[in-house]
This record gives structure tokens, sequence and C-alpha cells, in this order.
């Protein structure tokens, strides 16, 4: 009978696991420390060549050689390139890319402008008339040959394709390698895809160099749009909800209609009939935009997502007249606790930081490797394969013991105790990301929870609410349930990780043939998205549940889970139609702001064309822009959500703790909707129930 909201008098609660928690975030800033001490961000910006020397960077001697040149880009066919930024093979920085097919045997029995041509692909001090092409070759000086190349800041081999879909190289389909071995074009495919993809990897760093103030004034926007809708949802809750439906359908109304007119464009229009399949994998994305099929993709796709809509709508319009009483009730208790609107920014400061500290690290870590030289020889020699110094090495005892031993590239990484267990800080890197962002959302979750519980329970209203209940819960949060925090943000990054794993292994399974590994991996896949998503409803529900009774984790999801079976139809209707109309909510959001950045970026709006920035791929921000307002209107969003999520648990939990038969019922809430209590099959004795506990009220009254 004394019970007036989140206890005050609890202790601290999963101790070890807090404990664990620290001890791992003081290993992720000695890793990133590590990490930002050993890397070197300007290989992503600058090409490197052999000497670890950045091509094109103004006042160095390379400053009017942009362009990095691979001796062997054959060697360059491997997925280890994309995560290390380096290629296993002899690079230099040239001024131009090749634009015609040579040999090095050609080049010396040829004319003396041949020579010279091909001179300037190789390492300085070559001597044409002192040197034959093997011993050239022998010590690595030059490429055995030259091909046509196209220079997007690394020269790449020219790719074609002819009818009938033959690869081809400067229109030849064979090259000869200069040392008596033909290769043919489609063996440089691979090996060019792979570089091509760290192309537009770094085109893509580019362009976020060039348009990360426009992105974030973008973003800026979406959170005020967010907040002004989450305002006025506050005093016109039943009228936005209407409003917000209405606008959801009208924008993706207009988003068919502006494909239709791209696509009815089109036509008639040179090669806008080829199809996706037929233009294949291409780095310049704005192609596809050429086509008609991909307008003709955009519009069936999003018909389909507006007939969805209209069809949900339709089948839940009685229940989602519920769904919006429980809004105005919700709206009705962030009135009554205003600062809660204004958390989401501290969600959204610290998941930026942990995102920002990931991101640096990874690139710090990939960035970190080595140019590791290894002694090359002919004979047998003592010293074969160790590592050595190219500028000491002519005066050490390899030299004097083995005369025909060379110091050479071998290949990037390293050899320290860092290098060798580099793989695992980027995994751990990845890992306590995870951790680190579920802990952020989890912190809210119970911070909120604990400021609208402290509603609910609050015997007079608003005399009996706390001065600062966002801040007392917050508080509480971090000194009592540090460890429950981030025992359940634990275990949902575990299988989050499991799941970035078997993304990785589908992956490389791609390619193969084995129908029952490929069948497996689907499974597993499936059932891991299906745990993630019941750990984070039970989390969601156990933090509730920590935040009024500040028991342990475990404990507290055990009560949640069981009192939500025994509420499951209140469940499976309320809770998730209102989902999908906050869900709506954010949608609306994420259209208007996603509208607007498309015409910026892509230089549609007449007013503000020169203020677009110049950019590879204008999808880049655009995309950037949609995820990150569908993550900010999330965390505005996720307010309501959690409000209406404390009121209906703390409501569950009224209903069975208050039947009548205590002196002093505490279902006290006029202002709850009766709505919530029509979904009982017994409809009957609830009604009951609450006569008779309004009864007992005004008479304790």
């Amino acid at each position: 009978p004394n019970f007036k909201g989140p206890i005050h008098n609890r202790g601290c609660t999963d101790i070890l696991c807090c404990i664990l928690f620290i001890l791992a975030l003081l290993g992720y800033f000695a890793v990133g420390i590590l990490a930002w001490s050993q890397g070197d961000p300007r290989k992503v910006i600058y090409p490197t060549d052999s000497r670890g020397q950045f091509c094109g960077q103004a006042g160095t001697p390379l400053e009017k050689k942009p362009l990095l040149f691979y001796f062997n880009i054959l060697k360059c066919a491997s997925p280890l390139v994309l995560l290390e930024f380096q290629c296993p093979t002899t690079q230099l920085c040239v001024e131009r890319c090749p634009d015609r097919h040579l040999t090095l045997v050609k080049a010396k029995l040829g004319s003396k402008d041949d020579r010279e041509y091909y001179q300037q692909y190789c390492k300085p001090g070559v001597d044409f008339t002192k040197q034959s092409p093997p011993e050239i070759l022998r010590d690595g000086l030059c490429p055995a040959m030259l091909m046509p190349s196209k220079s997007h800041r690394r020269c790449l081999p020219a790719l074609g394709t002819m009818k009938g879909g033959v690869v081809v190289v400067g229109n030849e389909t064979t090259f000869d390698a200069g040392q008596g071995v033909n290769i043919n074009a489609t063996e440089v495919l691979e090996s060019n895809m792979v570089v091509e993809a760290r192309q537009v990897a770094m085109r893509i760093f580019e362009d976020y160099t060039q348009s990360w103030h426009w992105i974030l004034l973008a973003l800026v926007i979406a959170m005020i749009v967010s907040l002004i809708f989450i305002v006025l949802l506050r005093f016109l809750a039943g009228v936005m909800v209407w409003v917000m439906i209405v606008l959801v359908i009208l924008v993706i109304g207009y988003g068919i209609f502006h494909c239709y007119m791209e696509y009815a464009s089109l036509k008639g229009e040179p090669g806008a009939d080829v199809t996706i399949r037929d233009l294949g994998l291409q780095t310049d994305f704005s192609v596809y935009l050429q086509i008609r099929q991909t307008w003709l993709a955009f519009m069936i796709i999003l018909a389909i997502v507006e007939f969805i809509i209209i069809l949900l709508l339709i089948f839940l319009r009685k229940r989602i007249l519920i769904a919006i009483a429980l809004i105005k009730e919700a709206s009705r208790a962030v009135g009554h606790v205003m600062s809660s609107l204004f958390y989401p920014l501290l969600t959204f400061a610290l998941l930026s930081v942990v995102i920002a500290y990931w991101a640096i690290t990874a690139v710090f870590l990939s960035t970190s490797n080595e140019q590791v030289y290894k002694v090359f020889n002919t004979s047998e020699c003592e010293y074969s394969r160790e590592t050595c110094d190219p500028k000491t090495f002519n005066t050490s005892n390899a030299s004097a013991q083995c005369p025909d031993a060379e110091c050479l590239f071998a290949f990037y990484g390293g050899e320290t105790l860092y290098h060798k267990y580099l793989i695992l800080f980027q995994f751990y890197n990845v890992f306590l990301f995870f951790w680190c962002a579920n802990f952020v959302t989890a912190l809210g979750q119970v911070t909120l929870s604990g400021a609208f519980a402290s509603y609910y329970w609050a015997f007079k209203k608003p005399d009996d609410i706390p001065a600062f209940p966002i801040f007392s819960s917050l508080g509480r949060a971090l000194r009592y349930h540090t460890g429950s925090l981030a025992f359940g943000s634990l275990i949902l990054s575990v299988v989050q990780v499991i799941r970035v794993i078997l993304e990785y292994l589908d992956h490389k399974l791609k390619g193969a043939q084995n129908k029952f590994a490929k069948f497996l991996l689907s499974c597993l896949k499936c059932c891991f998205w299906c745990l993630e998503k019941c750990i984070k409803f039970l989390n969601r529900n156990a933090y509730i549940m920590i935040a009024i009774y500040g028991k342990s984790f475990c404990t507290s999801a055990r009560d949640a889970f069981f009192l939500l079976m025994r509420n499951i139809i209140r469940v499976a209707v309320l809770d998730k139609v209102t989902d999908f109309l906050l869900f709506l909510g954010k949608l609306l959001i994420v259209g208007i702001v996603g509208i607007f950045s498309f015409f910026f970026f892509s230089g549609r709006i007449k007013a503000v064309e020169d203020a677009a920035p110049s950019l590879n791929y204008y999808w880049v921000p655009i995309l950037t822009v949609v995820v990150g307002s569908y993550l900010i209107a999330h965390g505005f969003f996720s307010v309501y959500a959690m409000c209406v999520d404390t009121l209906f648990l703390c409501f569950c939990e009224d209903l069975e703790r208050n039947d009548g038969s205590s002196d002093r019922p505490y279902f006290m809430s006029p202002e709850l909707p009766v709505h919530l209590c029509s979904l009982k099959k017994k409809k009957r004795s609830l009604v009951l129930v609450l006569e008779q506990c309004w009864f007992l009220y005004c008479e304790d009254l």
C-alpha cells in the first residue's frame, strides 16, 4: 500500500558485469591509443608507393606525381586489399597512366621514344643501355609489361566488354606479359574489381570530406523537425496522428509520381533501355540513373510499400483508435516530464562519440601496416626470406655472405607483436562498438522508463512527481544498475557479432556450389535475426522493471516476461499498433528531409545550385542524411515509444497488484483511457474491477 513509484531504497545489481564492462572499456582505450600511434590515415587519402611516400602530397618531391602505378596488378586480386588498404606488389608514383600495351623486351629493342616512355614507369636509376631485361626484372626495377589504363588516383586496367560478354583491355583480349607468358584479359578482371572496389571506398571518403558540413546541416534540420513534431504531438495527439498518416501516404505517392516521370522522360533516349544485368557492376553509380529499369524498380518498390501501408490502415482502423488513445495518455505523461523530450540529444551525442571513436580507430588500425622487405636469392643462403632493411642491406652480413641476395619488397603488414594480433584488435574494436552502442541505448531506456513510471505511480499528479524525474532516474541507473545495463547489452552484442560473422561467411560462400551449406547458413541467419529481435524486446521490458523495482537483470527479465505472457493479447494488439503509428512518424520525417536533400545534392534546386558541392556520387550524402534522419527521428520518437511501453507495463502490473482486495487500491490514473480494458475477453469482470477501484478510491478520499 505504500508503493508510490520507482523504489528509491535499492542496491547495486550485477556488480561482476559492471567490473567486466569497465575493464573492457579500459582495454578499448588502450587499443585506440595503440592504433593512433601506429596508423596513418593519410594512406586513405593519398595513394602510397612501396617506400611509404604519398603520391601527389603538396610540399613533397612527388607533388607532380599524383597517380599510383602497380608493377603487377594481378597480385591485387585479394579481398584483403580492401581491409589493409595495400596491394602486395611494387608500387610507384607516376605523372600519368600508361595508354598503350608495351613489354620490357619490346621497349629495350625498340626506339628511343619507347625506352623513354617505358622508363617513366620504372624505379629511378634504370639504365636500358647497360642492363638486360632479365637483370632489370631480377632486380625489380621495372614492370614486365604495361597495359592501357584509366586513372582514378590509381592506374587500373581499362577494362571493357564487347558483344557476347568478351572482356577486353584496350580492345585486346590477350597480352604478352613480357616473360614468354600470355595473359587473358579475363584474368585481369578479378584484380581490377578488387582495386575498383577500393577506389569506390576512396571516392566515398572524398565525398564525405566535401559535403560533411551540408550533411551536418541536414541532420540539424531533421532534429528540429523531429522536435517540432513531438511538441505538436504533445498538444494535438489525435490530430497529429491522422495528419501523419495522410502525409506519409502523400510523400510516398509523390515518390511514385517522381519515379514515373523520370521513367517516362528516358523513353527513346539512347542506351536508356539497357537492363541492369547487361550493365553489370559499375563504380559510377550515376550510370544506373540513366536507364529506365532503375526508375521502374524504384516505382514498383514504392508502390508495394504504399499498398501495404494502406492495407494495414484499413484492417487496423479500430485498433488505431485505441492506440491513439494510448498515445494521448503518453502525451499527458510527456507533458508532466517535458525534460524527456530533450534526453534523446544526450543519447545522440553519446552514440556519435561511440561511432566516431569506432570509425577513427578502425581507420588507424587498417592503415597501421608497414612495408616489409625480405631477403631474396637464387642460391642457398642462411638469410633467405629473413626480414631486411633496404637502406643498410649492402653493408650487412647477408649481403657479404650471399652476393646474389637482394633486399626486396615482400608485402604490407608487419612482424611485430602488434601486427600479429592486428586482426584481433579489429574484432575487439567491432565488438566493443556494439557493446557501447547497446549500453548507451539501454541507459536511455532505463532513464526514460524510470521517469515515466514515477508519473504513473504518483498518488497526486503532479505533486508526487519528483522535481527532476529525468535526472533522478539517470542518477539511479548509473549509480545502481550500470552492471545490469552492461549485462543486457553484452548479451545483445554477442548475438549481433555472430550475425556479422554469418554475413561474412555468406559473402564468402556466394560462389560455392554446396547447397546444404547455403541452406544451413540461411537458417542460422534467420534464427539469429529472430533471436536478436526477441532479446531486444525482452531487454526493453526488463529495463522498465529495473527502473521500477531495482532488481537484477535476470530477475527483472523473468518478471517482465511472465507479466507480458499473462497479458499477451494486449501486447499483440496495442503495443504493436502503437509502434506502427510511431514508425509512420519516423517515415514522414525521413521522407521530407530525404526529398529535400535529393534535390539539393543532385543540383536540381536552381537557387542553391552553386552552393551544392561537387561530388563523385551525390547519393553518398543523400543516403547518409536519410539514415541519420531516421536515427534522429527514432531517438525522439523513442521517448513516446518508451512512455507507451512503460505506462502499458505499469498498467498490467497495476491490474494484477490491485484487484480490489487491498484497503488502498493503486490504479488511480483517471486520465488513463478505459479503452485498454476492452481488449480482455472477460470484459465485464474488468469493468467491475475498475468500478470497485474507483469506488474505494473515492471512499478513501
